[in-house]
């Protein structure tokens, strides 16, 4: 076996295989007893055994290796890591790993750069990019293509278009990549008359387009209304043979289910002679966005019966639309398939199977995922939490906040957000109390509205108004609609006219065009026979012709 060892290695091509516990484990012998002398052997077999073990989850013994790996370490180690945290969506140890790589003797490449850039658009963080591009800008990174281009497309999956034309704009000669970039960030945002002129100009600037231009530009078009372009664009793939390479052909097919002609997608995916799982994932993906679940699943089976593996976007996707049908069959058969191939421990596969479990009325089960997987970050906690506190489990959310803490993830505001609202729905106040103090003391969260709406409702559910108004007056922001709302119904509850009518008077300085809050307090009067109180209000609502309009009714007919 030790002879198979290099040709294992060399089969990887740079690229982390899911190689088995067994031959991870034994190359990772070979790299401890390796001659230091022999620097390039073990330099290799540490970033192979590296991402291998990132591959399979196991981000703490990668760590190891880049911790013990001769100084200066190779900027591919800390490439390779940072590149497995984003995948496991966890954002603030990819970011950690880069100002470590910054402070240390291996300056970041640009490389290094694209994948934080690629990591920060995907979590969702505009703010996170251009911090990085101002890094990127002081260490004269902005030159590199694989720079701008990651730039660009940040910005574009940010809806930042602006952004990204402007970084455009200032450079004398892009190249093929750069306007690649520009024309999937119109891409991103659905503009194909933009991406259409951007087509335009990068001709007559002199650059050939390739099959990622025709993708970029095919993917521009969203609307049935303009599928006359599209269909025109699909003729210039023809005639210009972009349409033999397997990324050109997906996109066209995902392009005509988007726009509504689902007969053209499927015949061009029938007339493929060899069709590779991006082609498959486009169909199923499409066939999911114009509502047709269960032939999206039909074809997603019959995609396994032919052996081609999804990977675990595809497999996320497809099981989003379980949980929105609740389709537990469905969800369980998916399950199935994903341990089958290893895939559940991926964070996307797991996250997507707790959702599901937990909008099929079966929280157990998606609980049971979460234990499943080894190595959690705080994605997974806060998708259980979520879970837990949508079904009424209350006391397990709270220890999964303390196995949260215990495993060194620090929680944040919708950690927060979920365990508050869990203690509303079973009213649960001592607790409710601790965690909004540990949230303001212990981990330093700026408490935002909705933490104040949470705790206010649930002082007001056991009838300790006065408390619930003096955290009211404690808040640093201003308390808005929610807030007094939740405060309106626990007088009207706990039959409190003298402070539903202070609430209900600051709902109406609000918003004052919402008469739902006065029809309330009317409501709370009538309900206490006080008659003439009740009638007042709903002659002020009558003055202001606001009644009719308040979808809310009121209690029987004022007496007199």
């Amino acid at each position: 076996m030790r002879g198979n060892l290099p040709s294992l290695a060399a089969a990887s091509n740079g690229v982390a295989l899911p190689l088995s516990f067994f031959h991870t484990k034994q190359l990772h012998a070979r790299l401890i007893v390796a001659s230091p002398s022999s620097a390039s052997g073990p330099a290799y077999l540490r970033l192979l055994v590296l991402r291998s073990y990132a591959a399979r989850g196991d981000l703490s013994s990668a760590r190891r290796l880049l911790d013990e790996a001769p100084r200066p370490a190779s900027p591919l180690l800390y490439n390779a890591l940072i590149r497995a945290h984003a995948r496991r969506l966890d954002l603030p140890a990819g970011l950690a790993l880069f100002a470590r790589m910054r402070c240390s003797a291996t300056p970041p490449d640009a490389h290094t750069f694209a994948c934080v850039l690629r990591a920060c658009a995907e979590s969702s963080r505009p703010d996170a990019v251009k911090v990085v591009h101002g890094i990127a800008t002081t260490c004269g990174m902005c030159s590199r293509p694989i720079v701008l281009s990651s730039l660009v497309s940040a910005y574009a999956k940010l809806g930042l278009v602006d952004n990204a034309r402007s970084l455009f704009d200032g450079l004398c000669e892009p190249d093929l990549v750069i306007w690649n970039s520009m024309m999937s960030a119109y891409g991103y945002q659905g503009m194909w008359y933009d991406g259409l002129q951007m087509f335009s100009l990068m001709r007559r600037a002199g650059q050939h387009p390739d099959g990622y231009s025709m993708v970029s530009l095919v993917s521009c078009f969203w609307n049935p209304e303009i599928l006359a372009f599209g269909q025109a664009v699909h003729g210039i793939c023809v005639k210009g043979g972009y349409d033999s390479g397997h990324h050109v052909r997906s996109t066209l097919v995902s392009m005509y289910m988007r726009c509504g002609c689902v007969e053209s997608g499927q015949r061009l995916f029938g007339s493929l002679p060899d069709v590779d799982l991006i082609t498959w994932s486009s169909l199923i993906t499409g066939l999911i966005q114009t509502g047709k679940y269960e032939e999206s699943f039909d074809l997603f089976r019959k995609m396994c019966f032919t052996g081609r593996r999804p990977d675990s976007i595809l497999i996320a996707s497809v099981l989003s639309v379980f949980a929105s049908t609740a389709a537990i069959s469905y969800t369980k058969e998916v399950h199935c398939y994903a341990v089958k191939l290893g895939a559940d421990i991926d964070i996307r596969v797991s996250s997507s199977l707790m959702d599901a479990y937990a909008k099929c009325g079966f929280t157990e089960l998606g609980y049971w995922v979460f234990r499943q997987v080894p190595n959690k970050n705080s994605v997974m906690y806060n998708t259980v939490i979520s879970n837990l506190e949508s079904h009424g489990f209350a006391t397990k959310a709270i220890e999964v906040l303390d196995e949260m803490v215990n495993d060194k993830l620090r929680p944040d505001s919708a950690t927060f957000s979920s365990l508050l609202a869990a203690c509303c729905h079973v009213g649960h106040l001592e607790e409710g109390w601790k965690l909004f103090r540990r949230m303001r003391d212990e981990f330093k969260i700026v408490v935002e509205m909705e933490h104040y709406v949470y705790m206010v409702r649930l002082l007001a559910t056991f009838g300790q108004l006065k408390e619930a108004y003096d955290l009211i007056q404690t808040m640093q922001i201003q308390p808005d609609c929610g807030v007094w709302g939740a405060l309106l119904w626990g007088c009207c509850v706990h039959r409190d006219s003298s402070f539903g009518r202070i609430v209900a008077e600051k709902l109406c300085e609000l918003n004052s065009d919402k008469a739902a809050y006065r029809v309330m307090l009317s409501n709370m009067y009538a309900s206490q026979e006080m008659w003439w109180d009740a009638e007042e209000v709903r002659d002020e609502l009558s003055k202001e012709n606001m009644y009719k309009n308040t979808g809310t009714s009121w209690v029987g007919e004022v007496k007199k």
